[in-house]
């Protein structure tokens, strides 16, 4: 089974435009991502799909592979799904392009369920909820059944906790959710013929429409924790974050 990973990036983020290429540690974002990415041993290549020329160019300077993308797609995903129609993989894995510090281990555990499971479409990530995460609505939360795969993902709390002990605190267990996705190829191109769900578009949360069109989302619970960049406050609490902790972690 052939796993490659690709990483949407575009230029015109609203938030935080030009943000692939600011430099982290003396490296563009996208190239940490990229870097990190191909240290992950069930990935045999990496790929950035961009629909700008400046990201292009920074990826093949140092020496990635790049491909360019029709503007018009409304998500990384379908991004994603551009590239890999033309590519022989078996398994997908869509990686943010705003997670510099990507630990590998992720996308090895995002691709591992495929490998026994030949029915699967896609698989995820989840992460044990925080203290005061359970409640904030840009924190998304996820229940699972006994198999490991997706009852629902929600902004909200899930589960809700009618009757919680005194003495729980804010200790309640829960699931949150790591964007970090695998898709069976042949799954990916199945895409754009699933319209915008009503729970997707109540939520905003995309991996509602597969559930909604009866696709088993397997969720692997792991230990990462996602570092995100979305805004420039982001990125000096990313770079403070690499300062305090001066290890091996951006090294290829």
């Amino acid at each position: 089974m052939k796993s490659i990973a690709i990483i949407p990036a575009r230029f015109e983020s609203t938030r935080f435009p030009g943000k692939p290429l600011v430099t982290i540690a003396h490296k563009t974002m996208i190239q940490h991502v990229y870097e990190r990415s191909l240290q992950a041993k069930n990935v045999a290549e990496v790929i950035v799909a961009t629909d700008d020329a400046r990201i292009l160019q920074a990826v093949q300077a140092f020496g990635g592979q790049a491909c360019m993308t029709s503007p018009l797609h409304r998500s990384g995903t379908d991004r994603v799904a551009e590239v890999a129609a033309s590519s022989d993989a078996d398994v997908i894995v869509n990686v943010q392009g705003d997670e510099p510090l990507i630990d590998p281990e992720a996308l090895n555990a995002v691709v591992e369920p495929f490998q026994s499971d030949p029915s699967l479409m896609i698989s995820t990530l989840s992460v044990e909820g925080t203290d005061g995460e359970l409640d904030n609505p840009n924190v998304v939360k996820v229940v699972v059944d006994h198999d490991g795969f997706a009852l629902y993902f929600s902004r909200s709390p899930i589960p809700f906790f009618r009757d919680p002990s005194p003495t729980d605190g804010d200790n309640r267990r829960f699931l949150k959710h790591v964007g970090l996705y695998a898709y069976r190829r042949t799954f990916l191109a199945r895409l754009a013929t699933l319209r915008e769900s009503y729970l997707e578009k109540a939520e905003a949360l995309e991996q509602l429409r597969f559930l909604e069109n009866g696709y088993r989302i397997k969720v692997v619970n792991s230990t990462y924790q996602s570092l995100a960049v979305d805004t420039p406050e982001d990125l000096e609490r990313e770079n403070a974050y690499i300062k305090m902790n001066l290890v091996a972690i951006l090294a290829p």
